[in-house]
C-alpha cells in the first residue's frame, strides 16, 4: 500500500529479487496488488499494469494475500486499512512511525486478538535493527535509558554548520537540495519526526504507551553558527538528541538540540546518520548505528521484516507474543529536569554585568561552571557572553533566564541549550 520512494524500494525488491527472497523463506513470494493513486504514473523501473489498484479492498477483502505492507505515510487512510488489514487475519509490515506512535498499542493488541504478526522496524532508524532489538534481544533489560540521533535531516544540517560554521537557514537550504529535507521541513527542524520515533523506543523500552504529546520537543532554528564554535572551545559537540529516561516510577521523553562531549560516541555522528545508544541493567551501553532513512535502509528493514513473517507463515508458526504496554510510570515534566545548561546573551559592555547576572543565578540555586566573553561590539556597545551551569533544575533555569531578560544591562537572552555529559 503505497508506491513512494520506500514503497517503490520494496516493489522493486520483490520483483527484481523473488528468487533469492523465495529462498530465504523457503515457499515463493508473490507480489500480488500494489495501490496507488495514479496508476498511470510514469515510475522508474517500471512496474506491471496489472499489479497496479486503486481500490484498497482488493487488498484488503483478498484471501489470496496474506500480508500487507504499508508504506503510504500519514495517519488516514494508513490507520484505519492497518486495523482492516489485521481484523481481515493479514499480517501487517509497516514503516509508518507516525501511526505508530499514535496507535502503536492499540494495533498491536489487534494483532494479539487476531493471531497475526504486526512488524514495523522501519518505523524507526531505517535500516538499523533498533525495534526488533528492543522487542526480543534486550528485553531482558530494564532499560535505563536511550540517547539517539533519529533524524538524518536535523544531522545533516547540525554537521554542516559544525563543520563549515553555515548558519542554519544556507545548511536548510543544501539539505533540501541534496534530497535531505522535505520542501517543508517543518516536522524535521521542529523536532516532531523523533518525537514519533523516541515516543515507540520509549513505548517498547518502558512497556507502556508513550503518545508524542508526551515528548518535550525543542527545534533546532535557533541554534547559530557561533553557537558550534563556542561549543567546540568548551569541548563539546552540538547534537539534536531524543532522550527517553526512567527514574523513580517516572519517565521523561525529550527531543532538544544538547551539548555532547566532543569524545562521545554520540557527538561522532554526522551527516544523515542515525545512532541509538540504550543503557541496560544487563547489556550495559550499546550502540546502533546506520543509515536512518532513505529508499535503501528503509527497503531493507521492510523487507526484513517480510522475510521474518513469511518464514513463520512457511513454517506453520505462531505470531511470537508481543510484551504487554501496561507500564504504570507517570510522564515526568522537564521542569523536573536537572540538568546542566549553556546560556549565550548578549549584553552591555562595561563593569559589573556579569555580577547581576550572576546574582539572579544564584537566587535560584543555579552555580555557575565557567564564562566566556566574546564578539565585543564597540559601535553598539555590547558583548557577548557564555555561561555554563552546574548541574540545576530545569524550571530555575527557566525562571532565572526571565528574570536576566529584564535586566537592563541584557539586550538578549540569545539561547539555551542543555549539555548531556
Amino acid at each position: 500500500m503505497g508506491l513512494g520512494v520506500v514503497g517503490g524500494g520494496v516493489a522493486a525488491a520483490l520483483l527484481g529479487q523473488q528468487d533469492e527472497i523465495s529462498r530465504k523463506i523457503g515457499r515463493p513470494m508473490i507480489l500480488k496488488k500494489i495501490l496507488v493513486r495514479d496508476p498511470d504514473k510514469l515510475r522508474e523501473p517500471p512496474i506491471p499494469a496489472d499489479l497496479l489498484t486503486t481500490n484498497p479492498e482488493d487488498i484488503l477483502t483478498n484471501q489470496s494475500i496474506h500480508v500487507v505492507v504499508e508504506v503510504m505515510g500519514g495517519t488516514q487512510p494508513a490507520a484505519g486499512y492497518l486495523e482492516d488489514a489485521l481484523s481481515a487475519g493479514k499480517h501487517v509490515v509497516t514503516a509508518n512511525k507516525e501511526v505508530m506512535a499514535k496507535h502503536g498499542p492499540e494495533l498491536m493488541s489487534l494483532a494479539q486478538d487476531n493471531d497475526v504478526n504486526l512488524l514495523f522496524e522501519a518505523s524507526v532508524g531505517g535500516g538499523i535493527p533498533i525495534v526488533g532489538c528492543l522487542m526480543n534481544e534486550l528485553l531482558a533489560n530494564e532499560v535505563h535509558s536511550i540517547r539517539g540521533i533519529i533524524n538524518g535531516t536535523t544531522n545533516y544540517i547540525l554537521t554542516r554548520m559544525a563543520n563549515h560554521f553555515t548558519e542554519f537557514h544556507q545548511a536548510l537550504a543544501e539539505a533540501q537540495e541534496r534530497g535531505y529535507a522535505e520542501a517543508d521541513p517543518t516536522n524535521d527542524i521542529d523536532g516532531m519526526d523523533a518525537a514519533y520515533k523516541l515516543a515507540i523506543l520509549a513505548s517498547l523500552a518502558y512497556h507502556q504507551h508513550i503518545q508524542p504529546g508526551d515528548v518535550y520537543r525543542q527545534g533546532i532554528g535557533s541554534l547559530e553558527a557561533k553557537d558550534f564554535r563556542y561549543a567546540k572551545e568548551l569541548g563539546y559537540a552540538i547534537k539534536s538528541l531524543a532522550i527517553a529516561t526512567r527514574e523513580n516510577g517516572a519517565i521523561l521523553a525529550r527531543v532538544h538540540p544538547s551539548l555532547v562531549p566532543l569524545d562521545h560516541m554520540l557527538a561522532k555522528v554526522d551527516g544523515v546518520y542515525n545512532a541509538v545508544e540504550v543503557e541496560g541493567d544487563l547489556c550495559g551501553r550499546v550502540l546502533f548505528h546506520g543509515l536512518g532513512a532513505g529508499r535503501e535502509p528503509t527497503t531493507s528493514a521492510v523487507v526484513g521484516d517480510l522475510i521474518e513473517i513469511s518464514r513463520k507463515i512457511g513454517a506453520d508458526g505462531r505470531p511470537t507474543p508481543m510484551a504487554q504496554l501496561d507500564g504504570a510510570d507517570s510522564i515526568r515534566p522537564i521542569d523536573d529536569m536537572v540538568s546542566r545548561y549553556y546560556l549565550r546573551l548578549t549584553v552591555a559592555d562595561h563593569a559589573g554585568v556579569l555580577a547581576e547576572i550572576a546574582r539572579i543565578l544564584g537566587d535560584g540555586n543555579i552555580s555557575i561552571a565557567s564564562v566566556l566573553q566574546k564578539d565585543t561590539d564597540p559601535a553598539t556597545k555590547t558583548a557577548e557572553i557564555v555561561i555554563t551551569t552546574h548541574p540545576a533544575r530545569e524550571a530555575s533555569v527557566q525562571e532565572s533566564l526571565r528574570l536576566v531578560a529584564g535586566l537592563e544591562v541584557v539586550r538578549e537572552v540569545n539561547n539555551l541549550l542543555r549539555i548531556e555529559e
